[in-house]
């Protein structure tokens, strides 16, 4: 394989704050592929409601913009509201990385994907310090 071609994985999260955890997991993300172009992809408000059942403390553009500044990513996008699978299709990951608690949209998302032409790798990630290094926890020491 030539150097130059950039294998392209793609992560998910609501990323409200930035913290060691989410290093790691970028990190870890990047590793997946010898010459990888990390795209992280950051959860709608309305889905962040929707699934932990409280409002993100950032909004997703500020969250947007947060990760925006971070070296190791190549490329920050929202979700879709409604269905994640075309923001998907958009970025063609060759790779998905999972973290190692994210359940909620991700269990027929191989399935869901094939269906629409997109064969991915999909990758759980391990967890860095997770009785640590979780928002909720972190948002109950503020």
């Amino acid at each position: 394989m030539q150097k130059n071609i950039k294998v392209k994985v793609m992560v998910f999260g609501t990323f409200d704050g930035v913290h060691p955890g989410h290093l790691d997991f970028f990190k870890q993300a990047k590793k997946l592929a010898e010459n990888a172009f990390l795209t992280v992809s950051i959860a709608r408000d309305k889905n962040v409601i929707k699934i932990k059942r409280e409002k993100p403390i950032l909004n997703e553009k500020e969250r947007l913009n947060l990760l925006k500044k971070i070296e190791i990513i190549d490329k920050v996008v929202l979700s879709g509201i409604k269905n994640h699978i075309p923001h998907i299709a958009a970025e063609k990951p060759a790779i998905i990385a999972l973290g190692y608690d994210q359940k909620d949209y991700v269990r027929n998302l191989k399935k869901d994907l094939k269906n629409k032409g997109i064969l991915v790798k999909i990758v759980r990630l391990k967890p860095y310090k997770q009785t640590v290094y979780k928002n909720h926890l972190l948002n109950k020491k503020r």
